[in-house]
């Protein structure tokens, strides 16, 4: 194992510090293709809440939504996450409804090949609805295997005064709890009466800004968390979901790369599924997100550095598991498990490096046992749900 673990981190070395092979990028790209990306379409008027929803899905910040979004038709604009080179989640976004006429027949040609979740964003006190719900009907009978998931937007504007969160969450509860105040109650069962003839999910939430004094500021997140992996295959939105199992680890800089090495990782599942040939590009695409994570930090990705973190991480960690798994189990187990072990080590090495890189930062290295335990619990975390992504 040392021995095969010496030879894979000289072959991520060589992949790091030397010319790239020809073809390299472009294999990675051709696999990077292959790999579905979930496309949200958020349906719904303006103000009601869309960006507010792909900011705390995302925990990308407000500035970063906005300038992110990309025409993609005369009425639409798309957002992917985390980037447009990796993403992970596309957003599609119909702009305009309810305040001019809409046809939605661009934009059900555009998604025809690509939607996975319809995501209907209503105000709660916003009545005026009806060419949203329209809409809504009209692509689910082109698409009636598209899951939808309608999320009941701001709903302390139906608080009554002074009032704060219900806590614990009530809404999944049907029917709804006498707790629910009556107001709010009327408004939410009237609104999901629009949507009797299909079969929609219904999530209320309140995504607001810490300055606005409600506690928690993501109120239903969980809940739309919940509904969205039960409509979805669970291994990328696990993933994602588990961004903020992370937080008290990261830092600032570890909080921005933490996007990429999703993105690197699930291209990793692809490029690990193929025996042999794929190590190589494994390889790469670890390459490629260690400089990713590098220049996050602000630092350059020098020989030194790489050897110090080879060090305290080990020779019988990370890569040389990976190829050790790669070598060994894909006869027997096949590709789908090489898939799984090269993309939750991607991920793991990459938590690892944002580790190491921190203390660089500080000045204060972490311990090998700091950086090994940071490895060993993020793989544990992306091996579990990459395992149900291919189940």
């Amino acid at each position: 194992m040392t021995i095969i673990g010496s030879w894979t981190w000289q072959g991520l070395g060589n992949a790091l510090f030397s010319p790239k092979a020809s073809g390299v990028d472009e294999k990675i790209n051709a696999v990077r293709q292959r790999l579905p990306v979930p496309v949200f379409w958020l349906l719904g008027k303006t103000q009601a809440g869309k960006s507010s929803l792909v900011r705390v899905l995302t925990g990308n910040d407000a500035a970063a939504i906005g300038n992110g979004f990309q025409a993609c038709t005369k009425r639409s604009r798309f957002y992917d996450f985390p980037s447009a080179n990796h993403p992970l989640l596309r957003f599609l976004d119909t702009r305009g409804l309810g305040e001019t006429a809409y046809n939605p027949e661009e934009d059900l040609a555009w998604c025809a090949d690509q939607a996975h979740l319809l995501v209907v964003v209503l105000r709660v006190l916003d009545m005026n609805q009806a060419e949203v719900v329209d809409t809504v009907l009209t692509i689910h009978k082109r698409h009636p295997d598209w899951p939808i998931i309608v999320v009941q937007t701001t709903l302390h504007e139906a608080y009554p005064a002074d009032a704060g969160h219900l806590q614990p969450y009530p809404y999944q509860h049907t029917p709804l709890p006498p707790q629910v105040p009556y107001d709010l109650m009327q408004v939410l069962l009237h609104q999901r009466e629009w949507f009797k003839t299909v079969p929609a999910h219904f999530v209320p939430v309140d995504f607001t800004l810490p300055e606005d004094g409600f506690d928690p500021s993501d109120y239903g997140l969980e809940a739309l968390w919940d509904t969205i992996e039960n409509v979805l295959p669970k291994g990328v939105i696990g993933l994602l979901r588990g961004t903020g199992h992370h937080k008290e680890l990261l830092d600032f800089h570890a909080q921005q790369a933490h996007p990429h090495l999703i993105g690197y990782a699930l291209l990793n599942v692809g490029m690990g599924a193929v025996p042999l040939a794929g190590l190589p590009l494994v390889l790469a695409v670890q390459a490629k997100l260690f400089h990713s994570i590098a220049s996050i930090y602000g630092l350059e990705l020098t020989r030194r550095l790489y050897a110090e973190f080879t060090s305290l991480i080990g020779v019988g960690v990370g890569l040389g598991l990976l190829g050790r798994e790669l070598l060994k189990l894909v006869p027997v187990y096949g590709s789908a498990v090489a898939g799984v072990y090269s993309g939750a080590m991607t991920y793991a090495l990459g938590q690892a490096f944002c580790v190491y890189l921190y203390g660089v930062k500080r000045g204060a290295l972490p311990t090998a046992a700091t950086v090994k335990t940071a490895y060993n619990e993020a793989f544990r975390h992306a091996r579990q749900f990459l395992k149900q992504k291919g189940s």
